[in-house]
């Protein structure tokens, strides 16, 4: 591709990009692994060396036992040319620095709008991902915007938004800002498609015990599902996306540039920022390309298609998932170490879940649990060579840490070996064919084999000073949001993998352990799943609006990042093991440019 330009990493680093250091650290890496021999995967360790001896491979790994489908991308995006030359790049800063200021005039100027016209500058410079560049003024708009009275307001739209902003913010604005509208029945005085979209994206910002929000919920659905089918334009494609997965709880940077198109089309537009907002994706997708490239070329090392067919080959999937962790451009470290581990992550899951006998997966657990290149004796060597692949990154992953930040591989470190545990221990469920009695028992362990307590620290990780010694010791401690984005990703990835995984020998779910605890049927079970998840996001909420004064927001922020991540690649489908249908998201985001090379 064309080289990501001086002038664009400037762009970056003014709005705002990691350290030159970590820049320098990223793009000069050498992905240049020791090669090690095959094994015969699951062989007994005698036969193995026998026949690593004489030069025969365990035909398993040739196979493909978790019918996984191959890479949707391969190694496109190593060898991916972008249209656009350093000229254009020159051209997208210089005039994007022009807009900035004059975006940064509007904001300032804002105090004399109405409150709805503040409110939707806001809202649409978030959702436009333009927000990064002018955070302090949004930060200082919000706060004025907290301190206005609304209970005079008949606007129901104005003060959902307002709702929605505030708590989006972290304030802990009351629900009862919305009693006035609502009748003794539980119906609310809504005159409009948008008024009920507005209350409907609102509600879902609630928490335990919130019953005038409980009941928005119940009433919006119901008018918006029955009002869709009558609507069209861009109105119908917001109320259909917001059915499926409500606006709080989606992925903002996967819906930008669609966003983009409709903010193009609405009434009220300013078009400083429509054009801001199409240099800024054109410039932040540059920057993904060479992220990208970077991390394909270290999956590509791994040899996942030759020497560990039997797990998914996900790297470029793994790296859209992350960018919808953080997109802003000066979390490019974070990125980078981000995906390496959830890479690692899906690696060591398909070894236990899929592959994996109870023995050798015993065995790998001791050797993560030592951590030293010296331990891998006894394992097979497709084991070994997934080991120390694993040291090894974890080993790169430090050194892009400058000195008095590599104590933070230490956490990272301890919850993977947490993490394996939990693997080993759902192996021998697996094979004892046992159904733990509760749903709880269950959670003991599922929620740490799902990852998010790894992955919630690994956000941290690749980010500047605010992720501080004090961060790591707190994130490590299983606080209730990371807890709480624990039990949705575990109880969303069970309802959508239920089916798949009952074709074949598979460790128990959370539904077959509720049938178990409750004796009902399947259908009731996953009622009742449903339920929990949102119950669970109730506790994410709250514990979001406590911590904003505990926690730097920016830390948070990943983590309430992560579980709209998940509730995306887990609404419906398992959008990540059957990636056919991130296609068009991921060419979108990262390929699809909104200003042809020609333009200026």
């Amino acid at each position: 591709m064309a080289t990501f330009s001086v002038q664009a990493r400037q762009w970056c680093s003014s709005g705002h990009l990691a350290s030159a250091a970590s820049r320098r650290r990223c793009s000069g890496l050498s992905w240049r692994w020791p090669q090690h021999q095959r094994g015969s995967g699951q062989c007994s360790r005698a036969r193995q060396r026998q026949l690593s001896d004489s030069g025969v491979a365990d035909d398993r790994l040739a196979r493909n036992p978790g019918k996984f489908h191959p890479s949707v991308w391969g190694d496109f995006f190593i060898y991916y040319t972008s249209p656009v030359d350093s000229s254009q790049q020159q051209a997208w800063m210089a005039q994007a620095e022009k807009l900035k200021e004059d975006v940064a005039n509007i904001i300032a100027t804002s105090v004399t709008c109405t409150l709805l016209e503040r409110l939707q500058l806001i809202d649409a410079l978030e959702r436009l991902c333009v927000n990064h560049l002018f955070e302090e003024e949004i930060n200082v708009l919000v706060m004025q915007i907290s301190g206005i009275n609304v209970t005079d307001c008949d606007d129901l739209h104005t003060v959902a938004l307002w709702f929605y902003i505030l708590r989006k913010h972290g304030y802990r604005v009351s629900q009862d800002v919305f009693a006035k509208f609502k009748d003794q029945e539980g119906c609310f005085a809504v005159s409009n498609p948008r008024d009920l979209l507005s209350l409907y994206n609102a509600a879902y910002l609630g928490t335990q015990g919130e019953t005038i929000l409980d009941d928005a919920i119940s009433f919006t659905r119901m008018c918006l599902e029955s009002a869709h089918a009558n609507l069209e334009g861009s109105l119908a494609r917001e109320i259909k996306c917001a059915l499926d997965i409500p606006l709080p709880r989606r992925v903002r940077i996967y819906e930008a540039k669609e966003y983009i198109l409709i903010y193009e089309r609405e009434q009220v537009t300013h078009e400083t920022i429509l054009e801001l907002a199409k240099l800024n994706s054109n410039i932040m997708q540059l920057h993904y390309q060479d992220e990208l490239k970077i991390i394909s070329r270290w999956w590509k090392d791994l040899q996942i298609e030759s020497r560990l067919s039997f797990a998914r080959d996900r790297i470029v999937e793994c790296y859209f998932w992350i960018v919808g962790v953080y997109y802003e451009p000066r979390y490019s470290r974070g990125r980078i170490i981000l995906t390496m581990v959830i890479a690692i992550v899906t690696l060591l899951d398909d070894i236990y879940d899929i592959y994996g006998s109870s023995e050798d997966c015993e065995l790998f657990t001791r050797c993560m649990e030592r951590w030293d290149q010296e331990a891998a004796h006894d394992i097979p060597e497709y084991m070994k060579f997934v080991y120390r692949k694993v040291l090894d990154a974890y080993k790169y992953m430090e050194d892009l840490l400058a000195e008095e930040e590599k104590f933070r591989i230490s956490y990272l470190r301890n919850l993977t070996i947490e993490l394996v545990r939990a693997f080993n221990t759902e192996v021998k469920w697996r094979d004892a064919r046992y159904v733990p009695a509760s749903v709880e028992e269950h959670l003991h362990i599922s929620t740490r084999s799902g990852g998010c307590y790894l992955l919630s620290c690994a956000s941290l990780v690749g980010m500047d000073h605010i992720a501080t010694k004090e961060s790591f010791i707190w994130v490590s401690s299983a606080p209730k949001i990371v807890r709480a984005l624990c039990i949705i990703l575990r109880l969303s990835d069970d309802l959508e993998t239920y089916e798949r995984e009952q074709v074949t020998l598979h460790v128990a779910s959370t539904i077959n352990s509720y049938m178990k605890e409750h004796n009902v049927s399947i259908e009731s079970a996953c009622e009742k799943i449903k339920e929990l998840i949102e119950d669970t996001w109730k506790d994410f909420n709250d514990e979001w609006l406590t911590l904003g004064n505990v926690q730097q927001k920016q830390l948070l922020e990943r983590i309430f990042n992560l579980a709209r991540t998940m509730e995306f690649m887990y609404k419906q489908e398992d959008k990540f093991t059957n990636s056919h249908s991130l296609r068009d998201r991921i060419q979108s985001l990262f390929i699809e440019i909104l200003y042809s090379p020609n333009d200026s």
